[in-house]
């Protein structure tokens, strides 16, 4: 018996991806709304009641509403957000399977599920095992810098981009954003990394498609144990061990040949669900950074994830790591 699947949102960026990532598995039948009825919330509702599994794929006023227009009595229908709307919200499981231990058995259990923003995903991979093991204070003043590809704007931007011919001097530069220090993944951030306050948060949007670097810069002076870039490296290394997305890169990747001729592109992990950590630094900095794909493990990828945990399927299905 296949699993009815309904992406609400189908052919936004975020909605593409999941159909691509599900259009040859088996067992999975994708049920469409005809295109003339996209807005019409009384046909909506009977495709988000059918569904053993949705996708919202939307922005997050919408996201609540076809959240509403699933039936109380309904209680088949897991959901699966990609948006804003409910990563905070007391009833819905955040949905990174690497959080903590017992995350996954959470999502297999979860109605509601909220898919992590991606800039998001990446300051949380970094952060929470420093927290949780007390190697950075709740307290402590973080600050994060992203740089990710114009295809985490959506249509509106991916069409600045990609549709403007030349493009501008400004937008060949990357451009630093959310300047009013408000940007809508820091709810998100601060509580599932267990911060007290949230970071000091930078995001960069760059004249590239899809690919991401998240950046948090750490002052050895400041911590309890004062911690070299080795020990933060071993350390993650033995965190994330029987993760099969996350790989920590080696210690000396600076003289391995890991890197590019000493540059970090945001581009290496794009097309995978897979995640990079790197520590960088000195006895006096350090520089921790995770890289991915802000379409893969930042959207559409963590998705699937999620949902071949809530199926009991290879977690890995469908995915690349």
């Amino acid at each position: 018996m296949s699993c009815k699947i309904f992406i609400d949102g189908r052919h936004g960026t975020t909605g593409l991806k999941i159909d691509a990532r599900l259009s040859n598995r088996a067992g999975i039948e994708i049920i469409s709304l005809p295109e003339a009825e996209r807005k019409n919330p009384a046909a909506r509702a009977l495709f988000l009641n059918e569904a053993d599994i949705v996708f919202l794929c939307l922005p997050d006023d919408a996201a609540r509403e076809s959240v509403a227009l699933i039936q109380p009595d309904n209680t088949r229908t897991r959901v699966l957000d990609t948006s804003t709307a409910h990563r905070t919200h007391p009833d819905w499981v955040y949905g990174l399977p690497e959080l903590d231990g017992g995350q996954r058995q959470r999502i297999k259990d979860a109605r509601r599920v909220a898919v992590p923003g991606c800039h998001a995903s990446g300051f949380i991979l970094l952060m929470r095992p420093l927290v949780a093991a007390r190697l950075v204070p709740a307290d402590y003043p973080v600050s994060v810098s992203s740089i990710t590809g114009y295809s985490g704007g959506g249509k509106e931007m991916i069409a600045s981009y990609e549709t403007v011919t030349p493009l501008p001097d400004t937008m060949l530069s990357p451009r630093v954003y959310a300047l009013g220090l408000s940007h809508k993944h820091l709810p998100e951030m601060q509580k599932m990394s267990g911060l007290a306050e949230p970071p000091l948060f930078t995001p960069i949007v760059g004249n590239v498609k899809q690919g991401m670097v998240v950046m948090i810069p750490l002052f050895p002076r400041l911590l309890p144990k004062r911690p070299t870039p080795a020990d933060l490296n071993a350390f993650y290394r033995e965190y994330y061990a029987s993760e099969r997305f996350i790989k920590v890169m080696p210690a000396d990747s600076l003289e391995t040949g890991v890197l590019e001729n000493g540059f970090l592109p945001a581009t290496a992990c794009n097309d995978t669900n897979r995640v990079e950590i790197f520590v960088f630094g000195h006895s006096e900095q350090i520089l921790l950074a995770a890289r991915f794909d802000n379409l893969g493990k930042g959207a559409s990828g963590a998705a699937v994830q999620c949902m071949n945990i809530i199926l009991g399927v290879d977690e890995a299905a469908g995915l690349a790591a």
